[in-house]
């Protein structure tokens, strides 16, 4: 029996594009877009940045240096989180999912997007109980330490848990830590899909 549901954010709660904060800093660098992209989003750097292996500062510091910016900080940081915008399907239903299950949030995000999305969509956000990002676990996914890291948070043995990310990948090392997992498709049978699981909607 399902008690805990953990929602992936990116491309699930809410879809991102990195392609909006590379035009947006491609005004700052005489750099092509494709090569701009790789600096800042390709980069070791943004690995461990996403782990917490970095600072924010560190981040930003390295990044407009590999990318060759001669925007500020600030400009940077608000054009590179600048990426969110809301999947209302996923939105909508887990307040329903709320009154029978713990809901949980997993996601692969560094500091200054999780500090963005969370300020953006903090009404949307309210029904979760826990927010797991990779920075604060020290891991992303599919390492098997970030669902270690997750798991504290479910108040559920593993089995009991349910796992929603828009990566195969990501769904099947899930369940090789031993939580149920589910693909996620921005096609409208996700309640299906849930249904089948053995998920009841309040």
């Amino acid at each position: 029996m399902i008690r805990t549901i953990v929602f992936d954010f990116g491309n699930v709660v809410a879809f991102f594009d990195h392609g909006r904060s590379v035009a947006k800093l491609a005004a700052y660098t005489a750099l092509p877009a494709v090569e701009l992209a790789l600096r800042v989003y390709g980069d070791p750097i943004a690995d461990d940045y996403e782990r917490g292996l970095l600072s924010t500062t560190e981040f930003v510091r390295e990044a407009i240096l590999n990318a060759k910016l001669t925007c500020t900080p600030v400009e940077f940081l608000a054009a590179y989180t600048d990426i969110f915008w809301p999947n209302p399907e996923v939105i909508a239903l887990v307040p329903k999912l709320r009154a029978n299950y713990r809901v949980l949030l997993g996601s692969n995000t560094n500091e200054a997007h999780f500090l963005r999305f969370t300020a953006d969509y903090a009404a949307e956000l309210t029904p979760f109980d826990h927010l797991v990002a990779s920075h604060h676990a020290a891991a992303r996914k599919p390492d098997p330490a970030f669902f270690a890291y997750a798991h504290q948070y479910a108040n559920a043995e593993p089995g009991e848990c349910l796992f929603i990310d828009d990566l195969p990948v990501n769904v099947e090392a899930a369940r090789r830590f031993g939580w149920e997992g589910l693909v996620y498709q921005p096609d409208g049978t996700l309640p299906e899909k849930l249904r089948a699981a053995g998920v009841q909607f309040s």
